[in-house]
């Protein structure tokens, strides 16, 4: 696990958009999985700005999101559907063809999650799997507990990743559904590359947990110990507890 750090979230944002674009123009038909939530915006700022100014092509992309909230149509308020067109695929011109996404008013939850694996297969697999961490560790929505799935499913939200995402249902945490349906950890980490961004001080623990800690169902993130090829993006705040990456590119 490869970590970098930069003084702000600004530049951790523009350094992880510099990666991904690299990866598109070296392989215009990428599969590429992609993240929510508040951490990816500036993140996705930068890469439309990348992809506007470099006149970079994503005529060939295919792009895969973690999650959606269960019981949200993509036009209602607080759809990450919603979310995803409005910071990147309308910005930067991608197809429907292009995008695929969990469809959270699917009337067979359970059905929707199997073609969604199906989807994933069908495309040859992702190529890189953007993603970001909760402060609890959670990735994607794979909440911590006694156990974790390994494809696609149904997740029920744990208090503190709903309050995270009030500010998309106006604030208002009694708002936010009580169920997702998210790729799993066997899913992600199937992905050939991974690549993680973390900005913030409240990171901080996760991301020292992630890194250096045991592998643990209490922590989601840690199980992307296994994967041969991580690469963590963070700011200063986030890494604040590894001490010797601040600064530097540090194989961990």
């Amino acid at each position: 696990m490869t970590t970098r750090t930069f003084p702000t979230a600004g530049e951790a944002a523009a350094a992880l958009a510099g990666d991904v674009l690299n990866q598109i123009r070296a392989r215009p038909a990428l599969v590429l999985g992609l993240p929510t939530g508040r951490t990816p915006v500036a993140f996705y700022r930068a890469l439309v700005r990348g992809i506007r100014r470099g006149g970079t092509s994503v005529a060939d992309l295919t792009t895969f999101n973690l999650d959606e909230f269960l019981g949200v149509s993509p036009d209602q308020p607080g759809s990450y559907r919603g979310y995803m067109e409005r910071y990147l695929f309308r910005p930067v011109g991608l197809g429907p063809a292009q995008i695929n996404f969990l469809e959270g008013t699917a009337a067979d939850p359970r059905l929707e999650c199997e073609r969604y694996e199906r989807a994933i297969t069908a495309s040859g697999g992702i190529d890189v799997q953007v993603l970001g961490i909760g402060a609890n560790g959670h990735i994607g929505f794979n909440e911590p507990g006694e156990w974790l799935v390994l494809h696609t499913h149904r997740v029920t939200l744990r208090p503190e990743t709903r309050r995270t995402n009030a500010g998309l249902f106006g604030g208002h945490i009694d708002s936010v559904p009580r169920e997702a349906l998210s790729m799993g950890l066997g899913t992600i980490l199937r992905a050939r590359k991974i690549v993680l961004l973390a900005t913030g001080r409240e990171k901080a623990r996760a991301v020292s947990l992630m890194v250096r800690g045991p592998l643990t169902t209490a922590l989601p993130a840690s199980f992307l110990q296994l994967h041969g090829d991580v690469d963590v993006v963070l700011d200063d705040a986030a890494g604040a507890l590894l001490g010797d990456t601040t600064g530097a590119a540090a194989h961990l």
